[in-house]
């Protein structure tokens, strides 16, 4: 990594960045490539990073309509944990926070992971006998919990209500303290460098069109600024999956819907890692800018609004105020929503699909930033190998056919 003096920074600026070594190319599209990824965002540069890295696949394209990482992976909240229930995702995102712990140093960038754990809170026996069965589980499979009880939760996080006077009193919870938040650009940005470096190139403003077939195989990709021949083609859209895949004949069993968060006015530290409560169905964390960050239910219905509804941020705000009333005299600052494909058992739809030579990484839901870099990974064996990675198996598009779900859509359904 380049270091830079104050001077140094500083004549850059003055000079506007003139001079300023990019961080990857700027390249125009040749008219073929081994391998075309459609999507600029965490997963699709993951993808191409890990074709080049792990599998010396470096004739790879990378293209995004708009500019990276300004879907899905700029709109998000950027938890990362692997709290999962069942075996077949708890594996997966372990793998997935195992890549993060050591993404920094991989890359030669940093992504500003911060483990200060997540917090799952219980206001009735019900649920405090859930989130045990829940902690026990994962616990079994490898995975790191602890179950607090209400003193201890005091002791984590203060500010937060644990008056028996509560609308919702809190009994307890459970934490993962490994889990955590990261820089979302960062990630991007990382991946995009590493890539680049590899010999990927990298494209923007480069809108797919439709995708030319040769019978049941994809042969190429149009654009707005012409036809690029590909021997292998990944869609790695996220809410917009069902656009592409319309393309080349194919309807995916998703719902895309707007999933809205906010931040307010930045204050000095009060929060120590992430809190979630199911039953408000509302998260808050604190940004390493100070920013109260609020997040909650997606929206009731399909739209690709990118701003979401005022019920929904009504009911997110509502929710954040039973667990923290202080909060009441913050000013919102900004407010955003991204646009989540999510499945019918909230687990990601990853790998081969009926077309030949097509990949997808779709369905991630609300689950898509925390993996990244195992998607990304996984996805790359897959493409290579024309054979799924064995962690992403249990996430094939049959198992709508078979009826094999992996439901997670309580441990998914909250806190992103």
């Amino acid at each position: 990594m380049e270091h830079y003096s104050f001077w140094s920074l500083a004549k850059h600026a003055l000079s506007k960045h003139r001079n300023w070594t990019p961080a990857w190319r700027s390249r125009e599209p040749k008219s073929r490539y081994d391998v075309v990824v459609v999507g600029g965002g965490g997963q699709g540069l993951a993808t191409a990073y890990y074709l080049a890295k792990n599998h010396g696949i470096t004739d790879v394209a990378v293209l995004e309509k708009g500019w990276l990482g300004g879907g899905n992976t700029g709109r998000n909240t950027t938890a990362i944990r692997s709290n999962y229930f069942y075996p077949q995702s708890t594996n997966f995102f372990e793998r997935s926070l195992q890549l993060y712990e050591g993404l920094s140093k991989e890359l030669n960038y940093n992504i500003m992971l911060s483990q200060h754990g997540a917090l799952t809170l219980a206001h009735s026996p019900h649920q405090m006998d859930g989130l045990e069965r829940w902690s026990n589980s994962i616990r079994l499979q490898g995975i790191d919990a602890e179950m607090l009880d209400l003193d201890q939760i005091r002791e984590f996080m203060p500010v937060l209500d644990t008056s028996p006077n509560a609308r919702y009193p809190i009994l307890g919870g459970f934490i993962q303290r490994r889990a955590g938040v990261a820089r979302h650009d960062a990630v991007a940005w990382g991946y995009a460098r590493g890539a680049d470096n590899l010999g990927v190139d990298i494209i923007q403003n480069c809108e797919v069109t439709g995708l030319r077939m040769n019978g049941n195989r994809i042969r190429g990709i149009e654009t707005k600024t012409g036809y690029i021949e590909a021997d292998k083609v990944v869609i790695a859209v996220a809410g917009h999956s069902s656009v592409l895949a319309k393309m080349a004949g194919m309807t995916l069993p998703i719902n895309s819907v707007a999933l809205q968060a906010m931040v307010s006015e930045p204050i000095k530290p009060v929060l120590d890692g992430l809190v979630v409560s199911p039953l408000v169905h509302c998260y808050v964390s604190q940004s390493d800018r100070g920013e109260i960050l609020i997040g909650g239910r997606a929206d009731a219905y399909p739209s690709y609004g990118q701003r979401g509804t005022l019920p929904a941020l009504e009911d997110t705000l509502s929710a954040a105020l039973n667990l923290f009333p202080t909060f009441s005299r913050l000013k919102l600052m900004r407010q955003w929503a991204g646009i989540v494909d999510i499945s019918p058992d909230s687990s990601p739809i990853l790998g081969k699909t009926p077309v030949t030579a097509l990949y997808i990484s779709t369905g991630w839901g609300t689950g898509g930033f925390k993996a990244i870099p195992v998607g990304g990974e996984t996805l790359a064996y897959t493409v290579a190998n024309d054979r799924p990675h064995p962690l992403i198996e249990p996430f094939g598009m049959d198992r709508f056919a078979t009826g094999r779900f992996v439901n997670e859509a309580a441990a998914a359904g909250v806190d992103h």
